[in-house]
């Protein structure tokens, strides 16, 4: 045997390193490992930070472990400068929405319609009338913003922080060429502005606020859209396309989320290589409504909870069921909302419009009116709803920078003239009232049934 092979330590350092390599070409392209596959080509990244933080603003505090490490359908990302050029192209030929929305004034912003009147528009498309959508009340922001908004033509990435509830997180992964065609917009309402300003972030002498990529929107709160800074955050999230009404695609990132993948990779592997309208996540945990309602009652997600009981049997009422093979290729009846990826066009403008009304006549917690909307829009909608362990490896999220005592799901919905809640109404959970229906039984009766017949037969 020759000598070179008789050390000991060099056998095992051999052995070490072959092993080494073999796990981490394993790891790099086992699909049941890894969810996001890049082609060889590098997609040109920004190399440099963004945007440098104070350690006083503390940007990247109380980051959430993921546990997952299987994934069954892996996302494969196209060449960055071919996803460029071919987003660039789509945004040249898309046409324009021709959808028509209601105008007016009203007492709220959403118009507080009824539940008769919210149904009659479901098919509003072929009756070609006015829908609502929403600004049936100014939106509290100044003229030389919206005029910075209406020249997003392609793609806008937007997000929100209302109440001083989340940390501003730059993008990571961006393509050098990525800023030329996309907006990133920050909504915020004056109490977070002021923190950014105490924390010298910016300036409040400044006309235009930036910080990084984020372009900064103030929100009056004066002006009183909502008491609830959460159902505010809702009218960027779902009328994106009426505050950009020139973009073509658009991205909601929720103010907890960082997102770590250039938004047109995302874009064109999720939404336009897929051939669909929206993308969005599925729920890590539940796959019915119900479930979802449950739990938001359980973890106190919302207090009222006699408003989410009547919610749920209102939509059972008016034919909402339980997820079920029929409604393939809908993969679940509840979504992550966190993240939303849109293509701007009739479908997904009317349903983000529906959704709007729903959440305006009930409350902020969009995963319960989502499937109730999503199965009576017609036409159906083309929805991509991709694997939780996804929108794991494209973002990374944050624990909300929420004060002590507080909490966005305590307060109404729709504005009042009567004054806020005290501190000590806010915190008093509202019990259900016995179950809506015949026999005191409720709407959904059926709906828990069907939802739970493998256990119950």
């Amino acid at each position: 045997m020759p000598l070179l092979f008789q050390s000991k330590r060099l056998c095992f350092s051999c052995f070490y390193l072959f092993a080494t390599l073999f796990l981490a070409l394993y790891v790099t392209v086992s699909p049941s490992i890894k969810c996001l596959l890049f082609r060889v080509t590098p997609y040109d990244p920004i190399q440099s930070p963004l945007f440098s933080y104070p350690s006083s603003y503390g940007q990247h505090k109380h980051v959430l472990p993921t546990l997952r490490s299987s994934c069954s359908s892996p996302v494969f990302f196209s060449d960055y400068p071919f996803v460029f050029k071919e987003i660039k192209q789509c945004c040249q030929n898309q046409t324009d929405s021709p959808l028509r929305y209601m105008q007016g004034k009203a007492a709220t912003f959403g118009g507080n319609f009824s539940l008769e009147k919210r149904i009659s528009y479901f098919d509003a498309l072929e009756q070609r009338i006015e829908f609502p959508c929403g600004f049936l009340k100014p939106f509290p922001i100044n003229d030389y913003d919206r005029a910075e908004m209406g020249s997003c033509k392609e793609v806008v990435v937007v997000s929100a922080i209302f109440g001083d509830h989340d940390k501003i997180r730059q993008p990571k992964g961006i393509g050098s060429k990525t800023l030329d065609i996309t907006c990133f917009i920050m909504f915020v309402d004056d109490v977070t502005l002021k923190g950014l300003i105490n924390h010298n972030l910016i300036s409040k002498e400044s006309n235009e606020y930036k910080i990084g990529v984020w372009r900064l929107v103030n929100v009056s709160s004066s002006e009183g859209l909502y008491r609830n800074p959460a159902m505010n955050g809702v009218i960027p999230k779902y009328l994106v396309h009426r505050l950009f009404p020139n973009a073509k695609y658009s991205i909601w990132v929720d103010a907890k989320l960082q997102l770590v993948v250039d938004p047109l990779l995302l874009i064109h592997s999720l939404v336009i290589k897929e051939g669909v309208d929206m993308a969005v996540s599925r729920h890590p945990f539940f796959t019915n409504t119900m479930e979802e309602a449950m739990a938001t009652t359980r973890w106190k997600k919302w207090l009222h909870i006699d408003e989410i009981q009547m919610q749920m049997e209102t939509y059972c009422r008016n034919g909402l069921r339980p997820w079920s093979p029929s409604k393939l290729p809908y993969l679940s009846d509840v979504p992550d909302t966190a993240l939303i990826l849109r293509k701007h066009g009739v479908s997904s403008n009317m349903l983000s419009c529906l959704m709007f009304n729903e959440l305006d006549a009930f409350n902020h917690r969009d995963q319960l009116a989502f499937a109730y909307v999503r199965d009576k829009l017609k036409p159906r909608i083309k929805i991509n709803m991709f694997e939780v362990q996804v929108l794991e490896q494209v973002v990374l999220e944050y624990r909300h920078n929420l004060k002590r005592g507080g909490s966005s799901s305590t307060t109404t919905t729709t504005p009042s003239p009567s004054p806020s809640p005290s501190p000590t109404n806010k915190l008093r959970i509202k019990r259900a009232q016995p179950a809506l229906g015949n026999d005191g039984l409720g709407n959904c009766q059926q709906y828990f049934l069907e939802m739970w017949r493998e256990s119950h037969y």
